[in-house]
Formats: C-alpha cells, structure tokens, sequence
C-alpha cells in the first residue's frame, strides 16, 4: 500500500486506483514500466495508440496507457463481470470518451476486432499460465507494424521440468539446464514468429523481460515471416562439460559436443535464436526514462541493450565456480577480463548473477581462474 493514499488504495506511476477483489501483482510494475515506455514511444513515432487491454484486472494497465503513455483510446477487457463497479470506479480517471470497458472472454474480443477490422496498435495480454491460447487469436486484433505483449507465468514448461506440457504448450521440447530463464523468452518469441508465419506474417522482438516468476515479450507485427534458419532452431546443451550450441533442424540428428563425450547433449526448441530485443527502440525507451527519472529502468534497458546481439544462452556464475572448482567469480571482473581478451561480454538482463558471452564455457572457466 502506498504511503499517504487512503488504506483503500494503492498508486503505480501516475495511476492511483483500489485493488479490492481483483489480481494485482505490484512485482510486476517493471513490466508494466516497460510497456509504458514502449507504448510512448510508438505514439511518438505514429502520431497514434491505440490499446486493447484483454484482461485487465485491477484496471492499472488501462490507466497507466492512458495517463502515461498518453493513449487515444484504450478497450479495458475483464472476463470477470463481478469487478464491474470497481473498474468502472477505477477507470473513471480516464479523460471522457477515451475507454471502452467490457467483460467477455478475451478470445471473443479478439475475434471481434478482426471482424470489424478494428486492430490496435498495442494488444496486452497479460494471462495466467503459459500464452499459446491467446497468441493466434491476439494476432488478429493487433494492426499490421503494431505490438503484442505476451506473458507466460509457466516456469515448468519453460524450464525443462516438464517437458511433455512444454511441447503442448508451445509445440516445443524444453530441456533442462543453467540458462533456462532465457530459454521460455525464446519459446514464446519461437511460438509467437511460427503462428504468424502459418499466415504468412512475421513478428519481430521489440523486448523481452524475465522478472524472476514471469516471462513477457512484446513483439511487432510484421508483413514476412520472420523464422529462417539463423532465428529459428534449437539449443544444445553438454551435461558433461556445460558447453552450449545452436543446432538447425538439418543437423539434429548429428549433435555432439567438441569436448568428445559419448552421452549426446540434450537439445531444446524449437525457439528463437535471433536478437531478444530491437536495439534501437530499446535506445529510444531508455532516452524516455531518463528524461522521466526512472533510473531503475534506464539501467535495466542499458543491460538489455547490451545483450542485443549475443549468443542465445548465458553463463550463471555459480556454475563456472563449480565446474572450475573454485569459488563464484566476480562478475564484473570476469565480464572485463573477458572483453579484455576480445571477446565480447555482457550481464545477462534475465539473470544479474551471470555472464552472456560468445566465449566457449571452457574458455569462460579458464579465463575465471586467472583472475
């Protein structure tokens, strides 16, 4: 609860609303922080934004689009209609004539917005469990060159613990192993570009944030396929070594590992090898929190920024003490030694006790103990 505000009610960024019954989850403010910036920065570039909100909950995302990112208009969507009054209480912060509100299922809106061919230019859906029942349909409200925001709170499915439901949910195998944080971004990032392929569409990553419990990528709709063997593929892992490698669907069936151990490294996907981010929206959204003051968030997209182009997997430091038998490096000095000898490296933005590089894990380890 925010200090000073009536008991009843509680203030993120500029939107001050009551919680009462509904889903509020305040850790996942960085989240909404992000689609804020986002969201403005598309309006600054479109002159526009329009945003569909398909579960809304509490009402926070609507206000904040609205208050923040200065929205033109903004379809608040809740399935459950018990939270009417409170919404309606919630929402009425909003200038006059700029929100819908409604309670249906969010698959119905969606489809609803095909067929009136009225899309939006930012489509948050913001669900429970992992995001497949909602992609496809997610598409056809979203205007083509506008953003979807995609979640998956399923850390099962994406972490290799349970294989068989990450094959259900995403049409993909998730294996277990140390960078499995980032291996559900690209699952959904795999998901997400595969489903607009089949209609000859495309998504390209404008984000993708891991919070600790929660994956959410924002993505672009793009007029081609954007899946091609260098973005789309698969990930091997060595037990025996910790060595990573990506593997196209041509090779899969002669996957060692340089180390030469007989047992065949496990192997994840298929899923998004390409960049997890667009650089230079990510420049534009750190400018704006600057200028806001929103230090924290400035400093979350320079990490973001700068793990851009690296290789689709990290390093946890723990696990180059362990396999180097000695104790956690220091991540700072580990990253300069590494640059040092030219390769590149950079914090890992879904895991700050690491290390994303395109130095071998061998070589990682071996640069680890001379420091």
């Amino acid at each position: 609860m925010t200090v000073g505000l009536p008991q009843n009610l509680v203030q993120e960024g500029k939107a001050t609303f009551s919680v009462g019954s509904a889903f509020y989850r305040p850790q996942s403010a960085i989240a909404r922080d992000l689609a804020i910036l986002a969201a403005t920065v598309y309006r600054q570039r479109h002159g526009q934004l329009r945003v569909l909100d398909a579960m809304t909950g509490c009402g926070v995302r609507p206000l904040r689009y609205g208050l923040e990112a200065g929205a033109d208009w903004v379809w608040a969507n809740e399935g459950n209609p018990d939270l009417a009054d409170l919404l309606s209480q919630n929402l009425a912060a909003l200038p006059t004539g700029t929100c819908r509100l409604t309670y249906q299922d969010a698959n119905q809106v969606f489809f609803t917005c095909y067929q009136q061919r009225d899309f939006y230019d930012l489509v948050d859906i913001d669900n429970f469990g992992g995001p497949a029942p909602y992609v496809s349909s997610g598409l056809w409200a979203t205007r083509l060159g506008g953003m979807l925001y995609l979640t998956s709170t399923d850390g099962r499915a994406t972490s290799g613990h349970d294989p068989e439901r990450s094959l259900r949910t995403y049409g993909a195998c998730a294996r277990s192993h140390p960078a499995v944080h980032e291996q559900g971004l690209r699952l959904i990032l795999g998901y997400a570009a595969q489903t607009a392929a089949a209609r000859r569409l495309g998504v390209e990553p404008v984000f993708s944030l891991f919070t600790g419990q929660v994956h959410r990528v924002m993505v672009r709709l793009v007029s081609k396929p954007t899946l091609t063997e260098e973005t789309y593929g698969f990930l091997a892992y060595c037990h025996r070594c910790g060595h990573f490698q990506t593997v196209d669907c041509r090779h899969l069936g002669g996957v060692v590992c340089p180390c030469g151990t007989t047992d065949t490294p496990v192997v994840s996907g298929p899923l998004w090898l390409g960049s997890l981010h667009d650089g230079e929206i990510l420049a534009e959204m750190q400018a704006l929190a600057e200028r806001w003051q929103w230090r924290s968030q400035a400093k979350l997209l320079t990490t973001m920024a700068q793990e851009t182009d690296l290789p689709p997997y990290y390093y946890p430091l723990g696990e180059i003490g362990r396999r180097g038998q000695m104790d956690i490096p220091n991540r700072d000095r580990l990253i300069a030694a590494l640059q040092a000898q030219g390769y590149r490296a950079a914090i890992p933005s879904m895991d700050w006790q690491g290390v994303k590089t395109n130095a071998a894990f061998g070589d990682c380890v071996t640069v680890a103990k001379a420091i």
